[in-house]
């Protein structure tokens, strides 16, 4: 006997679920490619599309554009911050943040206009004969177009565009913000190599000076007027010049990896920096503390973000009172309908107009109100706490700089009587009227006097720009638009409001 066609279709299909069915009830399929590893104490192998991804990113190398690749180990300040500003993830980051805020402002403006759409439907109808009934057999086209707009819901809808606004606003500031953050970065961990290389100089210098030291020791020792003790002090002391000179290495390469994380490049990139106009005269600032105050809480990136944040969150509060009020809304539908019997086709429409009344909620939207408005009060006392956060950053960092300054001066002052007192000792005890003791002193004084020298400017340098940042000046470049004066020559430079 022979089965039809459309049975054994029938039977296929049963079959089929039967057996998935049967391997649904069996256990969880296998997932390939991100199966876990079998038991705890097996490490997870992964497949081999996420090795070759693997390599091919360790692979990859950082691009540097062609004009910084030619000058590449002597890169400027203003080349790093350039190229920093432009490679860093926080500050592409930030963009992108910004970018969907201001689409989703372009987004909820859309709400002023009415929303139009289109619908085109083609249905074939066949049905079978029963009962009497002839098979119908039957083409529908119907093309409509349709329309809605809100005419008025008392605020709600400017409310909502409000909001979106002033998060576009903040997302913005915020790009602004992290800008000035990543030129700070970048400043800090460019001063920092700069004074590790002069620091480096320095302890070159000094453990030369010890060789100095151990030669005249052993020239002594050897007209017998020196003890094997005098050598033995003199060359502990170029040990422990040479090992602090061995530490000082290791760190400057710590640091100039830093750098080149604040650039957003791998840290064995080779290149280098131009130090030579890196050593900024160091001057006294001429602006007063209050005029600082009041140029960062006019100009600094997050605080005016804090204060978009709190507008869009007062903006919010009423798009929901919106929602507890009436809402007045145009609908309008019109198409024509082609069938097999309408050949030339029929037109159909529809026009309304709607109200909405919210009548009871379970009270949702009273409390929802009740959570914006505390909402709209926390952003406001976090915009406040934000600005009293940028008067301290800035009267903090004012007084900062005014103390690094006058360490600068007093660090000259104190290299300048080590030196000359490690020069008296050097003679003295060549001359056989001082003891190795008074020369080893004299000497660590004056290594310790050349060290805090390069702290002291490079807590300027970092003051310096830690102020134009807290005050809302730093410019992409890295310019400081702050007033300086020379310090005098004879007077401490005082606090001054």
């Amino acid at each position: 006997m022979t089965v039809p066609a459309s049975n054994r279709l029938g039977r296929a299909a049963l079959a089929a679920l039967a057996a998935a069915v049967i391997a649904g009830c069996a256990g969880t399929p296998h997932v390939a490619g991100a199966a876990p590893s079998p038991s705890p104490d097996v490490p997870w192998t992964p497949p081999a599309r996420v090795e070759r991804e693997s390599r091919a990113d360790t692979a990859a190398t950082a691009v540097l554009p062609a004009d910084l690749g030619a000058r590449i180990q002597r890169l400027t300040l203003t080349d790093v911050i350039d190229y920093g500003l432009r490679n860093n993830p926080a500050t592409r980051l930030a963009w992108a943040n910004a970018r969907a805020a201001a689409a989703a402002y372009g987004s909820e403006r859309g709400a002023w206009l009415p929303t139009i759409d289109a619908d085109v439907t083609g249905t074939r109808i066949q049905t079978a004969a029963s009962q009497g009934r002839t098979a119908v057999r039957q083409s529908v086209f119907t093309p409509s177009l349709s329309l809605s707009y809100l005419l008025f819901d008392f605020g709600g809808r400017t409310g909502r565009i409000g909001a979106a606004e002033e998060r576009a606003v903040a997302a913005a500031f915020t790009h602004n913000a992290a800008i000035q953050d990543v030129v700070l970065q970048i400043e800090l961990s460019w001063f920092q190599y700069v004074q590790t290389r002069a620091l480096l100089d320095a302890e070159r210098t000094t453990v030369r000076e010890a060789q100095t030291n151990l030669q005249a020791a052993e020239e002594r020792r050897r007209v017998g007027v020196a003890t094997v003790a005098d050598v033995l002090q003199a060359r502990t002391a170029l040990s422990q010049a040479q090992l602090t000179l061995e530490t000082t290495e290791g760190n400057l390469q710590t640091t100039r990896g830093a750098l080149a994380l604040a650039l957003g490049l791998p840290a064995n990139l080779p290149y280098d920096i131009d130090s030579t106009a890196a050593e900024l005269p160091v001057s006294a600032i001429a602006d007063s503390v209050d005029a600082l105050i009041a140029s960062a809480v006019e100009g600094r990136p997050d605080l005016a973000a804090a204060r978009a944040q709190a507008r869009a969150a007062q903006s919010h509060v009423s798009e929901v009172r919106a929602n507890l009020l009436p809402a007045l809304t145009l609908n309008a539908n019109t198409g024509r309908t082609y069938t097999s019997t309408i050949p030339n086709g029929s037109n159909t429409y529809t026009l309304s107009l709607g109200l909405n009344i919210p009548i009871f909620s379970g009270f949702s939207r009273q409390y929802d109100l009740r959570e914006a408005e505390w909402q709209a009060q926390a952003a406001r006392a976090q915009a406040d706490a934000a600005r009293q956060r940028v008067v301290y950053d800035v009267f903090s960092s004012y007084y900062a700089l005014q103390t690094a300054t006058r360490r600068v001066r007093t660090a000259d002052d104190l290299l300048a009587s080590a030196t000359q007192s490690s020069e008296v000792a050097l003679g003295r005890y060549k001359a056989g009227v001082g003891t190795v003791l008074d020369l080893l002193a004299a000497q660590t004084a004056l290594a310790d006097a050349r060290a805090q020298r390069v702290q002291a400017r490079l807590a300027w340098s970092v003051s310096l720009a830690q102020l134009t940042r807290d005050a809302g000046l730093l410019d992409p470049h890295g310019g400081s638009p702050i007033r300086l004066v020379p310090v005098p020559a004879d007077t401490n430079t005082a606090p001054t409001r």
